[in-house]
């Protein structure tokens, strides 16, 4: 049976495309200190390059001034880029932390549920500093640890593998601030079912034996405050997304331009002020779209 830890280095060594690829080293270039660049989301499984991509940037410090001030506390910083890659533009969403946090955050010592569960799902590490490959691989292995260790809690005793994470996905979901139709864990396994079942039979594998009733219970326990703070957690960085996310002008433009049509030209000023800038934007485009109806 395969080690859990092997089956995570063959997966975070799953080659990507050459534009995502060179999407990660040039954001391996542009932020200081970048450590490790994980891509995942659900451009990794399509390879449809006209979305969104979705990076994870662990660097070896946080930022500079007031912007690092509010990552030591709320992590990640969010930011957006765009690049021309041989004609083609590409768009990222890219989510930056320290490695360190990074290394903490998958143990599920805290109250955070993002990255352990994030990191549980499929994702590849497509650019990596000299000597930092294998600490990633430990880091993701320990995230896929931290989840199979709360599904066995959260889950019916004894069931198989997909109802524990199917019972897993749901209850992060609800404790975390989301927009996502109901039904989205069930979506996150249907596209490939079979490699969580790999996951869980190499989680327990390692663990020799099932979990304690005891175990169990002490996991169960640890789950209220996890559920409880999610997310007022979420609230606070979107506030704090709300006044540190680079490019948010951009991401929006193109998102309004995606979706409606409509065309928004985003000005030095809509650049440094995006929040101000909000009303005067969403009325441009209820105009322009009434004007077309």
């Amino acid at each position: 049976m395969t080690k859990l830890r092997d089956l995570v280095a063959a997966e975070l060594s799953t080659p990507t495309p050459a534009p995502i690829t060179a999407f990660a080293e040039r954001l391996a270039m542009l932020f200081p200190g970048a450590r490790a660049v994980l891509f995942y989301g659900s451009i990794l499984r399509t390879g449809d390059l006209s979305g969104v991509l979705d990076y994870y940037v662990l660097t070896e410090a946080p930022p500079a001034g007031w912007r690092g001030v509010f990552t030591r506390l709320l992590w990640p910083d969010v930011s957006y880029h765009e690049i021309e890659l041989d004609g083609q533009a590409l768009r990222a969403k890219v989510a930056s932390m320290t490695l360190a946090q990074f290394q903490r955050a998958v143990t599920g010592a805290g109250a955070d549920t993002t990255i352990w569960a994030r990191f549980v799902q499929p994702s590849a590490l497509v650019w990596a500093a000299e000597g930092v490959r294998e600490t990633v691989v430990d880091a993701v292995t320990e995230a896929c640890r931290t989840a199979a260790r709360f599904a066995q809690a959260l889950g019916p005793v004894g069931a198989a593998p997909r109802a524990l994470w199917t019972a897993l996905f749901q209850e992060t979901y609800k404790a975390e601030l989301r927009v996502e139709k109901a039904g989205r864990e069930v979506s996150i396994l249907a596209y490939d079912p079979e490699r969580y079942d790999h996951v869980m039979e190499a989680v327990r594998a390692d663990q020799g034996e099932p979990p304690s009733q005891a175990e169990r219970s002490r996991l169960r326990k640890a789950w209220g405050p996890r559920k409880l703070l999610g997310k007022p957690l979420n609230v606070a960085r979107l506030v704090k997304a709300a006044f540190t996310f680079q490019g948010a002008a951009r991401y929006a433009a193109w998102k309004i331009q995606r979706h409606t049509g409509v065309r928004v030209e985003v000005t030095p000023w809509r650049e440094r002020h995006p929040i101000l800038a909000a009303p005067g934007v969403l009325l441009k485009v209820w105009r322009t779209r009434r004007r077309t109806v």
